[in-house]
């Protein structure tokens, strides 16, 4: 019986309940150790009647094997991988060790994901993990990756952890101390002899922590404060002490072990000559159960005392004692980690199997795993050059594993030993590239510069790659003086054409010319690389992001558009999600200029969960301004305010100017559209000087800033910008640019001149692919009309760009038309409702994809959430499109 916890109880039945109605839902219950978090994933257990049970718990000593507690978890539904989708089987089966590994190891949490819906096919399923905080990281990704996509899959995912374990985006049960009444109630149980003044000072002590009062009465008042787990673990400390020492050895035995193996803690102990009669007393004093020939302890602070109360020789003899235990082919990486907790001084054989053992932790994605056994491979080499060449794979992956802060100290340790230049050329790529992802931008740039300058004598295209990624860091900073220094540098490498970076490299020089101004020479090269873009193979998706971000800047929508969308296919194809949200990223910016503002939001929505779940934090911001921006067009200022300042106070931190053009953009953009002109004037000029000067946003903002200058009658205040458009549009020669660029002219030119603009306006967007562009020049356009008496000529240019603003759900431009077209004489009503714009955007992508014909679980592997859950919004899509059938959906493939 659980005291004091009928609240908690009550909110666990409940989940469990949603799940056998067929929702899904995960939670933490959090909280110190001995708090009772155990105690209620097991009453989760015993209430789940009719519901399939899998369990697994975190063993601290497991922590360094890649995907243990995913495997403890999954275990029992291996035989349904071949279910999967093939990549998924592949990802999951390399994670186990029963494959070769995919390339990302997110798509292990979204096989697991899948394999879970599987098993839910059947009936409602209750997943609980306890002691969440010890498990390794890798299967702490997968879980949580599936935690946050769980939707109505009939799935209850239940986690007990510590504060340390770090789980954002998973809803918390906190447990507390009990309260006065329930803290006696377990006294009582506990201790019902216990005397009065004692009984007092334990219920003080304890602090309402259940496990504290159950086992404080048998410990000596201490002497001064104790931590609270630290006093629990004296009491267990003192209660083993009085076990026999055979007992003692065999507790010792089964503290050291890693996997709660019985068969193997009884052989190990077999070797220090206790035999298996050893548990008994272990087993009747409730601190070790051996049910199913598995090994566990009754509480983790069993453990930690059973092995911190033995010296140092003990711990020693009992890792000998399990390496000689464990089989050499079935149990290699566990045995050489025995091996390697026995060495007491350098060994070069353990330090070489040790690093086996990481490159078999790496070819199933547990990076955190290899980047352990590498730095504990370096502590037992002997010679330097080795020790630093170990501690430097190390460090990379620990920064594959995203623990950015270790990679640096280790990266850092590498360095002071190594003097190979071409090492510390790796050393320099690797610390570039941690630098740059915990924002710390200016000095990735320095160390790349360095590094490349280290080996370029010896390794030309190594030193190339440098300087692209150094010119590349230069670029986000936004600074010109920087970025020529690099692709000066990468000019005068004696690079060979079978190196296969010549386009990379003119486009490195043409950044240069473009944040100097010279945009002459700048965006020949852009449009070169382009153009040959599509035509880059696949497995080279980086590259062919880099020239989508070339063709942005060159203002060529289109083909970026097309390659971005060719870059996404192929990381959702062969599984590869951590380039993923980089892809999409690029593609909503693309689909955002071409005025695609639902599939914008539709991209931005995926890519910022993504981005969240596997910690791109850049990511994350790029997606928000992507969501501003839209929010802008359509009028939504709250949520514009809160997205842009958002980002905003990201890189404040962590500063990236492209990025932050956006964000800044968006707030003029919905100053202009709400009719604040004054104030989208003065922000627009503000960013203008500020350090986005030498990007592409305050060009493609200029013509903003010319109309808002426009509206207030300030020609003077438009001429900057109308000039800084004037000659980007005739470098890059697009008629998308000619159009706006006429657009903004006749704003600014007298009566006599401006209809000329305007007519050639209107010419150049009949040629170029931007509806919502095409629509504002309509709108100003047919405003200059009905000033000028041209009432029938003005209501064909408003009725058209009402239409398209009302496509877009672009309320403000939309409302201007409507008043626009009233003063015409037009009686407005409103357009018939878009189809589209009642889907919210998941269930629009999981239409779009339906009406192609693809099944449920295809698009379930495209878009990484369940096949349930694509179910579940065909459900809530159906009525809202007047469909009955599936069949029904290919008629609305152009959504």
């Amino acid at each position: 019986m659980l005291r004091g916890r009928e609240r908690e109880q009550a909110e666990i039945e409940a989940l469990v309940a949603r799940a056998r109605a067929g929702a899904s839902e995960s939670l933490i219950v959090r909280g110190e150790p001995g708090i009772g978090k155990s105690a209620l994933l097991d009453h989760a257990a015993r209430s789940a009647q009719g519901v399939r049970l899998l369990r697994a718990t975190g063993i601290e000593t497991e922590a360094e094997l890649p995907f243990a507690a995913l495997h403890l978890l999954l275990r029992p539904a291996l035989d349904r991988i071949g279910k999967l989708p093939a990549p998924q089987a592949r990802a999951l089966e390399g994670a186990f060790g029963l494959a070769t590994a995919p390339e990302d190891r997110f798509l292990i949490g979204l096989a697991a994901l899948s394999l879970l819906t599987e098993v839910a096919e059947d009936g409602p399923l209750l997943c609980l993990v306890d002691d969440a905080q010890w498990m390794d990281r890798s299967s702490a990704e997968a879980l949580l990756f599936v935690a946050r996509r769980l939707y109505s899959e009939g799935i209850a995912l239940l986690f007990a952890a510590r504060d340390e374990f770090d789980a954002p985006g998973v809803r918390e049960l906190r447990l507390d101390g009990l309260d006065r009444r329930a803290a006696d109630e377990v006294l009582g149980d506990h201790a019902p002899t216990l005397g009065a003044a004692v009984r007092q000072r334990v219920l003080a002590a304890s602090g309402g922590n259940p496990l504290a009062l159950i086992e404080l009465p048998r410990l000596p008042e201490a002497e001064g404060p104790l931590p609270l787990p630290r006093r629990i673990q004296e009491a267990y400390e003192a209660r083993i002490a009085v076990l026999p020492l055979d007992t003692q050895t065999m507790m010792l035995v089964a503290a050291l072990d890693d996997a709660g193996d019985l068969d193997v803690v009884v052989r190990a102990a077999g070797e220090l000559g206790v035999g298996a009669a050893a548990l008994g007393p272990a087993e009747r004093a409730g601190f070790l159960s051996t049910a199913g020939g598995r090994l566990a302890f009754g509480h983790p602070l069993m453990r930690t005392a059973a092995a911190q109360r033995a010296v140092y020789d003990e711990r020693l003899a009992v890792h000998r004692a399990l390496a000689g235990a464990l089989d050499d082919e079935q149990d290699a990486d566990r045995r050489i980690w025995h091996l390697a907790a026995a060495a007491t001084g350098r060994d070069e054989s353990l330090a070489a199997a040790l690093e086996r053992a990481a490159g078999r932790a790496r070819e199933r994605q547990g990076h955190a795993a290899a980047a352990a056994a590498l730095e504990r491979a370096a502590r037992l080499t002997p010679g330097l050059p080795e020790r630093a060449r170990r501690l430097a794979l190390a460090a990379e992956a620990a920064a594959d594993a995203g623990a950015l802060s270790h990679a640096q100290v280790l990266a850092d340790q590498a360095r002071r030993l190594v003097d190979d230049p071409l090492t510390r050329a790796r050393l320099a790529g690797l610390r570039g590239r941690i630098a740059f992802d915990r924002g710390a931008v200016h000095d990735a740039h320095r160390i790349l510069v360095d590094g490349a300058d280290s080996i370029a004598a010896l390794d030309r295209k190594g030193a190339a790659l440098l300087l692209l990624d150094a010119v590349r860091n230069a670029w986000y900073l936004s600074d010109p003086e920087a970025v020529a220094e690099s692709a000066a540098r990468l000019t005068a490498l004696p690079l060979a054409p079978e190196d296969g970076l010549d386009g990379f490299v003119r486009a490195a020089g043409a950044m240069a010319d473009f944040l100097a101004g010279d945009l002459d020479r700048a965006l020949p090269p852009f449009r070169d690389l382009v153009a040959v873009g599509a035509a880059i193979p696949t497995g080279m998706a980086a590259l062919r992001i880099s020239v989508c971000s070339l063709a942005g800047i060159s203002g060529d929508f289109d083909n970026g558009l097309s390659i971005a969308q060719s870059v996404v296919e192929e990381c959702r194809a062969e599984g590869m999600i951590g380039l993923l949200p980089l892809g999409q990223a690029v593609q909503a910016i693309h689909q955002l200029y071409l005025g695609r503002f639902r599939d914008a939001v539709t991209t931005a929505t995926e890519g910022r969960s993504l981005a969240t779940d596997i910690g791109q934090s850049h990511r994350v911001a790029h997606f928000e301004s992507v969501l501003a921006m839209v929010s802008a067009v359509q009028g939504r200022e709250e949520d514009c305010r809160e997205l842009a300042e958002r980002t905003l106070a990201h890189l404040a931190a962590h500063p990236v100017a492209t990025i932050a053009g956006w964000a800044e953009w968006a707030l003029g953009l919905l100053d202009l559209g709400q009719g604040r002109f004054e104030a989208a004037l003065e922000r627009f000029e503000a960013a203008a000087r500020g350090p986005l000067r030498h990007q592409i946003m305050p060009i493609y903002f200029a013509p903003d800033q010319v109309e808002a200058a426009a509206r207030l009658g300030l020609a003077d205040r438009a001429a900057q910008p109308l000039t800084r458009f004037e000659f980007w549009a005739a470098a890059a020669r697009h008629p998308w640019a000619e159009a706006v660029l006429h657009r903004c002219r006749a704003l600014l030119a007298p009566d006599d001149e401006a209809e000329r603009h305007w007519e050639l306006a209107v010419r150049a967007h009949n040629e170029a692919n931007q509806p919502f562009q095409r629509a504002r020049t309509d709108l100003l356009y047919g405003e200059w009309l009905r000033r000028a008496r041209r009432k029938n000529e003005s209501r064909v240019r408003l009725r058209s760009a009402l239409e398209v603003f009302e496509r877009a759900e672009a309320r403000p431009w939309a409302e201007r038309a409507r008043t626009e077209l009233r003063a015409a004489g037009v009686t407005v009503t409103p357009g018939a409702p878009d189809l589209a714009a009642l889907l919210s955007p998941q269930e629009l992508q999981v239409v779009r994809l339906a009406a192609t014909g693809v099944t449920n679980r295809e698009i379930a592997a495209q878009l990484l959430i369940s096949p349930k859950t694509v179910s579940h919004h065909l459900y809530r899509a159906f009525p809202k499109l007047g469909v009955v059938t599936r069949t029904e959906l290919a008629r609305l493939r152009d959504l």
